[in-house]
């Protein structure tokens, strides 16, 4: 009877599903359109959607947690969240500290961006850039000087007050400030192209996590699902895969 007992109790733990395993996605929420905290207060954007999208294909439970940028990589290392995605290129410089999964979002061009009529030069004037981005490092090398803020939008501000002569970010963030200022904001020079695509963001001991949303990764791209994502939220026009 003893055995028969235990032999049940065994099934009925079978038989009960087991709970999906939580995982905590690190965004910036201030640069859209990839993301960005909407009316409602909650992440909203095309990392949002994505994030979402790929937890469900890896069975996933996902909750969301925002993180300044400047601080974003040593807060995933302490272990306050699982993932960063955030926009983030993968570069060989970050894969020292961290690992990433394929690319979800294709190399994309940044653009500098000034105010109309201005005389500054990007390659010897005074280019904001947002700290610890692959932006930063670039203007760092170029011969012009660089001046680093936290935000995006700190580096806007700084171009419509003077305080630089131009910022260098992504293109896709750059092109809708550009349409709303009424002709006050212009693109100059041609695109950059800089790193090697989005990727989310893991820690390096964390290989079964990297290996399941690089599956999910892979079945959006198969399906088209990704492509229609990045033509939502970046029109039709923008680069796929």
């Amino acid at each position: 009877m003893k055995k028969l007992i235990i032999a049940a109790i065994l099934a009925s733990f079978a038989a009960v599903p087991a709970l999906a395993q939580t995982v905590r996605m690190g965004t910036e929420g201030a640069y859209p359109p990839y993301n960005f905290i909407n009316d409602k207060n909650e992440v909203d954007g095309f990392e949002r959607q994505l994030g979402d999208e790929l937890c469900k294909r890896a069975g996933l439970d996902c909750v969301w947690v925002v993180n300044d940028w400047d601080s974003i990589i040593p807060n995933l290392v302490a272990g306050n969240y699982d993932t960063i995605i955030a926009g983030m290129s993968i570069t060989a410089e970050r894969d020292e500290v961290i690992d990433f999964t394929q690319n979800y979002f294709p190399p994309d061009p940044s653009a500098y961006m000034a105010l109309k009529g201005a005389a500054g030069s990007v390659a010897s004037g005074v280019v904001a850039a947002q700290t610890n981005t692959i932006q930063a490092g670039h203007v760092a090398a170029s011969g012009a000087t660089l001046v680093e803020f936290a935000t995006p939008d700190e580096t806007v501000a700084a171009v419509r007050n003077g305080e630089a002569d131009a910022v260098l970010a992504d293109k896709a963030f750059l092109d809708p400030i550009v349409a709303e200022s009424g002709g006050e904001l212009v693109l100059i020079g041609g695109d950059v192209m800089l790193g090697d695509g989005f990727g989310l963001g893991v820690r390096e001991s964390v290989g079964a996590l990297k290996a399941k949303f690089d599956a999910a990764i892979s079945s959006m791209k198969a399906d088209g699902t990704l492509n229609s994502m990045i033509k939502k939220w970046f029109g039709a026009d923008a680069s796929t895969f």
